[in-house]
């Protein structure tokens, strides 16, 4: 018989709380996909690899707020 999941209604949940939630489905769905434990440890480890639509709210990098040099050469 199989059992009912229960649902994750990201409303009430904190950023935090989303934050974790995204990673362990992140993580699971790279084990099931067959990648071993390290590499899915080393993918989650580096931001760039997640997909866009899998944390929503991430903040800014700091690479996108421009740069002014006032030391012109």
């Amino acid at each position: 018989m199989a059992r009912k999941r229960p649902v994750i209604d990201l409303d009430t949940y904190s950023a935090l709380d989303a934050y974790a939630i995204a990673l362990n489905e992140y993580y699971k769905a790279l084990r099931k996909a067959g990648f071993t434990e390290t590499h899915a440890f080393w993918l989650l480890s580096d931001r760039d690899s997640f997909p866009d639509w899998i944390i929503p709210n991430l903040p800014n990098r700091i690479d996108n707020i421009p740069y002014e040099d006032d030391d012109e050469d």
